[in-house]
């Protein structure tokens, strides 16, 4: 009883802090409900399709959201074309990694046949991750809107500001306290890793030689090393995809977290979250609770879904509103 008190009082708390945040931002729910009140139906009704063609394209869609606010904030830098020095595209964190710019193009020009230059392509990526979530049976919750698009990418920010699949936990969690989020946050929203897929390049490091030892990686499932080993041979491109919760690749539930417990988290990033010596102190106590009631994980993703997508938001006269999402207004 104590401890859903705890709960209770916590999430009071943190619902409050966000409100205060979404009003400090200019951010609103209804924020197009005059402009462009048929928005939310005209996303929806193209991610479905999206996910209908490609279920794995929730995830994409999703990790888009994640990856363009961690960099410069919610502002769809992530979207802009340019070259290998200076769209965000085209960084490790991003390069044949990044899918599903042609969906949000889709999204866009449906958007646009409905409400001409109104909606702004950050906006479009936070109801688009939102719905991704939700038709793959996760929460739902209303999206805070009012966000400009920015004016150009930030290819160095992009280096350095995302966590990386080989980055041990308390440098996650640096990442994450730069952008204004904390440990509660990272254990949630690594929770998105519920859903999707993973290349064998940024998990093949845990195989065979892991840190050097000549062995594979001790906290990873020894039944599942070798059904790896076997996916990612030595001779292989890194191309390859396991599922990032094997079992439950497609549905949004708290099965993640029951695989870190069991050492089958694929990315060292998510093992790290429950294995490290780190963890103890900082992240193992959520993952056990997340991993015993999805309803716990399920509040805790929505309130740091919404933190996440009020990082940094260009509002008022800031930025614009782009016409096609891979290029500014003056380049169109």
């Amino acid at each position: 009883m104590k401890k859903s008190c705890n709960f209770l009082f916590y999430s009071q708390v943190l619902s409050f802090l966000i409100l205060f945040v979404a009003v400090d931002s200019q951010l609103t729910t209804d924020f197009y409900s005059k402009t462009c009140p048929n928005v939310l139906r005209v996303v929806r009704k193209e991610v479905q399709n999206a996910i209908k063609n490609e279920m794995r394209m929730a995830a994409s869609l999703l990790r888009l959201h994640f990856h363009d606010c961690f960099v410069s904030g919610c502002d769809a830098s992530l979207l802009l074309d340019g070259n290998s020095t200076t769209s965000e595209k085209f960084t490790p964190a991003n390069l044949n990694s990044a899918r599903g710019f042609e969906v949000i193009d889709n999204i866009k020009t449906a958007v646009e046949n409905a409400c001409s230059g109104v909606v702004s392509c950050a906006d479009i990526l936070a109801i688009a991750a939102r719905d991704s979530v939700l038709l793959s049976g996760g929460p739902f919750w209303k999206v805070l809107l009012g966000r400009r698009d920015g004016l150009a990418a930030n290819f160095s920010g992009s280096n350095t500001a995302l966590p990386a699949p080989f980055d041990p936990l308390n440098t996650i969690i640096s990442k994450f306290d730069a952008v204004g989020l904390n440990v509660t946050d990272v254990v949630s929203l690594s929770g998105a890793h519920t859903i999707g897929l993973a290349k064998c390049a940024t998990f093949d490091n845990r195989l065979r030689n892991f840190s050097g030892t000549g062995a594979p990686d001790t906290t990873l499932d020894t039944t599942l090393v070798s059904e790896l080993q076997n996916l990612c041979p030595l001779t292989s491109d890194g191309n390859n995809t396991a599922p990032l919760d094997r079992n439950s690749t497609d549905l949004f539930d708290n099965h993640y977290f029951k695989n870190l417990i069991n050492g089958r988290g694929l990315l060292e990033s998510d093992q790290v979250l429950f294995s490290s010596d780190d963890a103890i102190q900082t992240t193992k106590t959520l993952v056990e609770t997340y991993s015993n009631s999805s309803k716990f994980f399920f509040s805790d993703f929505v309130n740091s879904m919404i933190k996440m997508g009020n990082i940094s938001p260009l509002v008022g006269s800031d930025g614009e509103i782009r016409k096609k999402c891979r290029v500014i207004n003056s380049n169109n």
